[in-house]
């Protein structure tokens, strides 16, 4: 965070941010709290007393974005960047309060700067509200001609993630990983010394008759010859058959009658019938709950394929096909297509679209937390009766074989790998385990500390420090969270950073001396984080 700059340059990032707001604001925003969704009309949430905004269409977050873009410059000087820097806009933002919150990538002299994003903020009355960076460091290389010579697929790259940005090599390495799943490695090296200086994964693994969720109303197209999997309600959403296939988009899923599926393993349209009304129930939760129009907030869906490879015991989501991928298990008959894991497939989606937290380290398991959080809350608002909401993930694909989820919230160490409390090595864990601490001050935030029983389902969440913390609420919970995800976390967030941006969150949601805050403390000092 960075909260001054001199008088001149605070009075051109207003000037800026004023300029963007009125491409965003043509109507008047509900009074209250705010979500921190871009829109301009509101409806209260029901329970947490905070307003969620209504839907902003695809043509007024494009003239917003254009706007932001053209006033790029100006941004740019106000911040005090070096004449060499450019920005370019990734999102803006205007909350119920009507703060416009601009999200930045960087250039430095035409090259792409790894770790340079970062967010402006800006109250309705002009006011600098700070700037959230995923770097403080100045950026600037000796030279931009390496001295190394690249492969032919690098790019170079200005890499500012390190103490001291360095011109750097960035290399996709294609393949398939163990289990499967597609791989997308990005390597990141020293294009002076050919040290190597990161890596991280770009694949992020996690009426019809459904096999986890019982019969269920299916949004469908009629075409020429009967009925497709096309979503018309919800941008437009597609699911194919990959056909045990590997790559491709596959076959669009048809049917003659308008009645998809049987319930079971057995007939193929079952998982297109699962992943089809997941992705319906993220969307509407999407915007119900977050008011956001869609994973990238522009009304554009993204689609789904089933039927990936053979006993493939995953789902990934894939931000270069802007999809979800499903397989279906070890024995070709349960498929990974439960509601909370399409809710959280398509959340890796959200958080490439916003924060983009690096799937490495720290924020590799804030950016897997986020998937499941996101997913566990997308089950609990289906209110679907053959699968009620849980805090376990994966509590319905049996990928263990003998009946437990793949991860709980309660308690994440249960899952015998994930870390239920923060210190100095878990970014050092594989992302799945990192973000344990995380869905555990998640689970602490929403329901509180201690034994308790939810749909059914026994919790026990202890703390670290053995203090009790009381629950705020599953809604305000998750608003906090997209909250902090949308407008506050950049791509090098860690746990530290979490705090701080949920702490944000919460003072805009609902105030600086609210009970919700006190209760972020409460739940970060729970899980270690101070």
């Amino acid at each position: 965070m960075t909260p001054h700059m001199n008088t001149r340059r605070a009075a051109a990032l207003a000037a800026v941010a004023a300029m963007v707001a009125v491409g965003v604001q043509t109507g008047t925003a509900t009074a209250g709290t705010g979500n921190g969704a871009t829109g301009t009309t509101g409806t209260s949430a029901s329970s947490s007393g905070a307003t969620i905004l209504g839907v902003n269409t695809a043509a007024r977050r494009t003239t917003a974005l254009r706007a932001a873009q053209s006033d790029a410059p100006a941004a740019a000087e106000a911040l005090g960047l070096g004449s060499q820097e450019k920005l370019i806009v990734r999102d803006v933002i205007t909350d119920a309060r009507g703060t416009v919150h601009t999200r930045y990538e960087r250039t430095y002299a035409g090259l792409p700067v790894l770790g340079g994003d970062l967010v402006t903020h800006t109250a309705s009355d002009g006011r600098s509200k700070g700037v959230d960076r995923a770097t403080e460091a100045r950026i600037s290389v000796p030279s931009t001609q390496p001295k190394l010579k690249s492969a032919a697929n690098a790019r170079t790259v200005v890499w500012a993630r390190g103490a001291k940005p360095v011109l750097a090599f960035e290399t996709v390495r294609t393949g398939v990983r163990k289990d499967g799943t597609p791989s997308k490695l990005h390597i990141i090296t020293d294009a002076t010394t050919g040290r190597k200086l990161h890596r991280f994964e770009a694949v992020e693994t996690g009426t019809g008759n459904s096999q986890y969720s019982g019969q269920v109303t299916l949004s469908t197209t009629e075409g020429g010859s009967g009925f497709e999997l096309t979503d018309g309600d919800r941008g437009g959403h597609k699911t194919y058959d990959l056909n045990q296939g590997r790559t491709g988009t596959g076959t669009l899923v048809t049917d003659a009658d308008d009645t998809w599926g049987d319930g079971t393993g057995d007939d193929r349209q079952t998982a297109a019938v699962d992943a089809h009304y997941g992705a319906a129930k993220t969307w509407d939760f999407y915007t119900s709950e977050l008011g956001r129009d869609g994973i990238a907030g522009d009304g554009r869906a993204a689609y789904s394929r089933v039927h990936f490879g053979t006993g493939y015991v995953n789902a990934f989501w894939d931000d270069s096909c802007f999809c979800m991928t499903y397989g279906d298990g070890a024995d070709d008959k349960s498929a990974l297509t439960a509601i909370d894991v399409a809710g959280h497939e398509m959340s890796h989606g959200l958080t490439a679209a916003t924060a983009n937290l690096d799937y490495a380290g720290e924020s590799g398991g804030l950016n897997e937390a986020t998937s499941d959080i996101f997913g566990a809350s997308v089950e609990f608002y289906a209110d679907n009766a053959t699968d009620p909401g849980d805090y376990l993930i994966g509590e319905k694909i049996d990928i263990n074989g003998d009946g437990s989820p793949l991860r709980y919230m309660d308690q994440p160490s249960k899952d015998g790998g994930s870390a239920d409390y923060w210190d100095e090595n878990v970014g050092d864990l594989d992302v799945h385990y990192s973000s344990g601490v995380a869905n555990h001050f998640f689970y602490l935030l929403a329901e509180g500390s201690g034994a308790k029983t939810v749909n059914g389902v026994d919790y026990d969440s202890p703390t670290a420090d053995g203090s009790t913390v009381t629950g705020i609420g599953r809604q305000k919970a998750y608003q906090i969270w997209y909250k902090a995800l949308s407008v506050y976390m950049t791509s090098s967030t860690d746990y530290a950073g979490a705090r701080v941006a949920t702490e944000k969150a919460a003072t805009d949601l609902f105030g600086a001396g609210s009970a919700e805050l006190a209760a972020v403390g409460a739940a970060w000092t729970g899980v270690a984080v101070k």
